[in-house]
């Protein structure tokens, strides 16, 4: 399942680029324009983080962070353009997980978001755990396995194979992989993105010319198989 986090933005172009950039990178996002209607969303609909801005009419965030406190034990993360030492400490000050300065970079906001959550589910005594055959991933402590024997990947290769499990079982395009991975600006680098399924596959493949995990959907893609690995057919980059 998805994880859902609440947008609290009254910016709406940037509120729509935060919405696609973390949709993009596999959540469910709900936003709201001011914190009274953030506060009722927090209410309908429980989110697994809230991203909150401070500067906003009516209801500025420091008030709406302490009201979220009656309704969700969800992390929150300021996303604000106060950056001064001063709010940077009063904001973490009062309880907030994380504390993220316009402008940011697409990279940041989505390692931050993903970070907050992995603290959260740790803190709960939680774990998010994806099997499919003999592959095992940690998704919050980051461990591969094939076999029960761990896989090492670098920073790269666990981006990769991370944006592929935010959509077990469906393809995904080549374009959203580059965006997820990379960012925007390599959206058409089909080359990295080629070079890089061939290293992973060398780790978590047996064979990594007929594999069985991560598989080729010609001119549309790539798809992480969750069926048994025997069962699938032989595809190549």
């Amino acid at each position: 399942m998805k994880d859902t986090i609440l947008l609290i933005e009254d910016d709406e172009a940037l509120s729509q680029l935060v919405q696609l950039l973390l949709e993009r990178a596999g959540y469910t996002v709900h936003s709201a324009g001011n914190g009274k209607v953030g506060l009722e969303l927090a209410r309908e609909i429980p989110p697994d983080l809230v991203l909150l801005d401070i500067l906003m009419p009516d209801m500025d965030g420091w008030h709406v962070y302490e009201a979220l406190q009656g309704i969700t034990d969800a992390p929150v993360l300021f996303l604000t353009a106060l950056g001064d030492e001063h709010n940077i400490t009063y904001g973490l000050g009062l309880g907030a997980d994380d504390y993220i300065v316009k402008p940011f970079g697409y990279k940041e906001l989505v390692t931050r978001v993903q970070a907050a959550l992995s603290r959260d589910r740790r803190m709960k005594g939680q774990q998010t755990v994806f099997q499919a055959g003999e592959l095992w991933v940690n998704l919050d402590t980051h461990e591969v396995k094939i076999d029960n024997r761990l896989v090492t990947l670098t920073p790269t290769e666990y981006s990769l194979l991370s944006a592929l499990l935010q959509d077990p079982g469906r393809t995904v395009s080549h374009d959203a992989l580059l965006r997820r991975v990379w960012g925007p600006e390599y959206a058409n680098r089909r080359d990295y993105l080629k070079l890089y399924i061939w290293y992973l596959r060398q780790k978590i493949e047996k064979d990594p010319r007929d594999p069985k995990y991560i598989l080729s959907e010609r001119g549309q893609g790539y798809r992480l198989n969750v069926e048994k690995p025997e069962t699938t057919e032989s595809q190549e980059a």
